[in-house]
């Protein structure tokens, strides 16, 4: 980044061997302190036996900017704090002595509790003098050194003189809101089997569109299904407009959204909404999507819904599975998973969503309000909606919440504590509800929920949620009680084919056991009734362990089945081998698998990576399925993902007895904004578009595989919103007659906001190796200075009368070679270089001269 009035080039990378000779030194910069401005080199160490005196004088005065104003990093006792802007000063007669000039809004920037300035200090600031004030003038042993050649400002402030602040905060007064840009992510997918004659094609498309301006942020979600014998539709998740208010520490969402389900079920609503944003809190200030795994018979498409919306469609290969990268709608709301087999068979099973323990730190407010139309695809009516929340935490041990839901015909009001004490986190609530039905009499009732939820460091035992809730036969939830008054002839008992629940008991376990014997997990729910008998009960167990270079693994399952009304029990056994096949790990994976039906399968499968980034993953397997009633089967499948620069592409096939399935998808992002349009294999909420001209093929190493593209761009996905992100370019790939004035850059983005961030760049020709020799044959002395035609400093040369240029665009030039100050200390060379090879920007140029007095 250059000065804003002034230019000062980088120091020459020999300053590095000169270093090595100094006599005397000083730190170089631009400081508070007075130190030491110049350092003295004795050139007898650089000088040839009967060579020429070597004139090292100009890399005596360090690392000098001159005055004027600079954008800058900030950094504050290490830690970065945003760019700003300093205006750096000349201190006296000395020309060698700039310093940084510090005014109240940069000390309330670095973080200085102004009330703790010295009275003297406070006049200084308001006493209106165009004086340059330096920081040790207001803040004892505080310190600030500029960095000219990284363009940053390192100040140090005693700990006593600084405000109190969280780890991790960013004052909102620096986040980036990014530049208009419109967005575009995809996810597309299409599943084609064929079983015993009958053929059939599921097609999926989902898009999440958006436009940013200034701090709002319009999205809309959707998704296009397609169907053999279903036909083509298009669901609408959801469209809104939204922004960050940073004096609320809220979010404002207008349009289609969804209830937080904190305290109430997460429902869809059509209208406004004001919540607090715990993201808008630093990292350590902040207080749930559950993972779901299952087991699919062969390649097979997921489909995650969430109150009836699709919120998640995959390809998965044959074996178990895991997806653990859903994005929340709320913490509340069972989701229904549907695994769809390459035979056309279907499996379906609920996961359970339960919110954790409400407790925040003492302090601490956060706040819902919702106002509009109830919104369910399962019902044609928009009955009102308005919703209220609200939690604090009033000291360490007690946080008090409580709400309520108002809808046509429904109200319902909850109050609660959460405790953590020594025993673990507790939450209590009692919920009221009243739901008038049309023809029929009101029904009135309770729900009572107790939750829990510890991490036995003495057991190393970690009890993610436990919670169980009764509820009385007349409570009805609000999406229960909107569906009972639009189908109300069934009689008062009519809702949908569940029941009304009467008690449901869930839990979370994760325990890890001593080295060398592994850990296991469960989870599982029951749901019993007041209008039906039996419990609904399902879990998932597992242990994994290693010996030596071997992973293995048990899992138990049982799940209700609905598309066949029963009972799903299941066993595996899980072996995974690294084979290390060449430079790249191979994994054999062996799984043995037994359901309730006696049925017994034997899956085999190799999986890996390839290419220089990883960006080929594949995976092969054969399976082999005996008794259970039918007769055997065997079934082979592979499968393939290509993580290109532009997008994610997938395929997949297999055939087996009596099947033949394919299918391939692709997925992505794209962003265009005024600096043009770029792309992204994933991508996230929040962007950042990396520009660095003539940087192609350079590596992005915030992202795996990413790098920059032939136009100069890269697309950071997945930004953490409201603290502070580093974004590095890795020069290794960079083309060499190309320089990156600086590596890394911070920004702290707003949620949603799509950053862009420019690294200047030096060259874009040709890199040139210039091996120089004066008339005798000598080589031209180590260290000369060597200028172009216009008299700017283009190098040094180095050993055996090396030049290195870059960013050469002619074939033919002459510069300028000076060891000294006298007529005699000094040369001039010209040189023609060979035809340059097309597209050669990876390898340097050649070239040989002579240096003529």
């Amino acid at each position: 980044m250059l000065p804003l009035s002034a230019r000062a080039r980088p120091r020459p990378c020999c300053v590095l061997a000169l270093l090595c000779f100094a006599s005397a030194g000083a730190t170089a910069g631009t400081t508070d302190a007075p130190q030491v401005a110049e350092v003295q080199f004795n050139d007898l160490f650089l000088q040839r036996p009967d060579g020429a005196h070597i004139d090292v004088s100009r890399f005596e005065k360090g690392n000098l900017a001159a005055p004027g104003t600079y954008r800058v990093d900030l950094y504050v006792n290490t830690n970065w704090l945003g760019r700003a802007e300093i205006t750096l000063r000349q201190a006296g007669d000395n020309p060698n002595d700039v310093r940084p000039c510090f005014d109240r809004e940069l000390l309330e920037r670095v973080g200085v509790d102004l009330a703790k300035l010295s009275p003297e200090a406070t006049q200084k600031l308001t006493g209106g003098s165009n004086a340059c004030i330096t920081l040790d003038a207001l803040v004892p042993d505080a310190t600030a050194s500029f960095d000219n050649g990284e363009q940053r400002l390192d100040v140090s402030v005693p700990q006593a003189a600084m405000r109190l602040e969280a780890r991790g905060y960013v004052d909102p007064r620096y986040w980036d809101n990014g530049v208009p840009a419109a967005l575009l992510q995809y996810n597309a997918s299409v599943y084609r089997a064929d079983s015993e004659g009958a053929s059939s094609t599921q097609a999926y498309v989902g898009l999440t569109a958006g436009l940013n301006a200034g701090p709002w942020r319009f999205r809309h979600n959707g998704n296009a299904t397609y169907d053999t014998h279903g036909g083509t539709h298009y669901q609408s998740v959801q469209t809104s407009l939204q922004r960050s208010i940073a004096r609320l520490k809220s979010q404002l969402v207008i349009g289609d959204a969804f209830t937080d389900g904190a305290m109430f079920d997460s429902v869809g609503f059509r209208g406004v909404q004001l919540s607090s944003d715990e993201r808008m809190y630093p990292e350590s200030q902040r207080g749930y999507a559950p993972t779901i795994r299952g087991i699919a018979p062969s390649n097979s498409l997921v489909q995650v819904r969430q109150n009836g919306n699709i919120i998640y469609t995959a390809n998965v290969a044959t074996g178990p599975f895991e997806i653990n990268d859903l994005y929340p709608t709320g913490y509340g709301g069972d989701l229904d998973v549907s695994v769809t087999a390459a035979d056309g068979s279907v499996e379906t099973f609920k996961v359970p969503y339960a919110s954790a323990v409400n407790s925040l730190r003492p302090g601490i407010t956060h706040f819902s309000v919702t106002a509009g139309q109830y919104r369910n695809p399962l019902i044609s009516g928009k009955p009102v909606l308005f919703q209220a929340t609200i939690q604090h935490g009033v000291t360490n041990l007690i946080t008090g919440y409580g709400g309520v839901t108002v809808a046509q015909g429904y109200l319902a009001g909850v109050a609660g504590a959460a405790l953590n004490t020594e025993l673990g986190a507790f939450s209590l609530d009692v919920t009221q509800a009243n739901t008038d039905l049309p023809g029929q009499a009101a029904r009135h009732g309770q729900s009572v929920k107790i939750a829990y939820s510890k991490l036995l460091t003495s057991t190393n035992t970690n009890i993610a949620v436990a919670a169980y809730r009764y509820s009385s036969s007349g409570y009805l939830g609000l999406q229960d009680a909107m569906q009972l008054r639009e189908n109300n002839s069934g009689g008062p008992d009519a809702l949908m084919s569940g029941g009304i629940q009467r008690g449901q008991f869930q839990v979370t376990l994760n325990q890890s056991l001593p080295d060398g014997f592994g850990s296991f997990y469960v989870s599982g729910s029951t749901v019993n009734y007041w209008n039906r008998g039996g419990s609904d009960t399902q879990f998932q167990a597992g242990y994994n362990n290693k010996f030596r270079r071997i992973n293995y693994g048990v899992s138990a399952s049982r799940q209700f089945d609905i598309t066949r009304g029963r009972w799903d029990n299941r066993v595996m056994l899980n072996v995974s081998i690294p084979l290390n096949i060449g430079a790249k790990s191979v994994y054999s994976t062996t799984s043995v698998q037994r359901d309730s039906n006696g049925s017994m399968s034997i899956q085999q499968a190799l999986s890996g990576s390839l290419g220089v980034d990883n960006a080929v993953n594949y995976g092969v397997n054969v399976a082999r399925t005996s008794g259970g009633g039918a007769g055997a089967t065997t079934d082979v499948g592979g499968n393939v993902a290509y993580l290109s620069p532009y997008a994610t592409l997938t395929a997949n096939a297999s055939k087996g007895t009596g099947f033949t399935q394919y299918g391939g998808g692709m997925s992505g992002g794209m962003v265009a904004y005024g600096g043009g349009v770029a792309f992204t294999p994933t991508m996230g909420e929040t962007v950042a578009i990396v520009e660095a001209k003539d940087a192609g093929g350079a590596r992005v190493t915030s992202g795996a595989g990413l790098r920059i593209d032939p136009f100069g761009h890269a697309l950071v996905s997945s930004l953490q919103p409201f603290e502070t992100n580093e974004i590095e370019i890795d020069p290794k790939g960079l083309p060499m007659s190309v320089e990156l004035k600086s590596s890394s850059q911070h920004v702290a983005p707003t949620a949603g906001a799509v950053v862009r961030l420019k690294f200047e760049t030096e060259g874009g020709g040709r890199a040139v190796l210039l091996r120089v020799r004066m008339a005798d044959g000598q080589p031209v002395p180590f260290g000369a200075q060597v200028m172009d035609v216009g008299g700017q400093n283009v190098g040094t040369v180095a050993q055996e009368g090396r030049i290195v240029l870059r960013g050469v665009h002619a074939d033919a030039a002459t510069l300028s070679v000076r060891w000294g100050d006298t007529a005699v200390e000094g040369c001039t060379v010209s040189y023609r270089l060979p035809v340059a090879v097309r597209g050669n920007t990876q390898r340097w140029t050649d070239a040989e001269a002579t240096c003529r007095n």
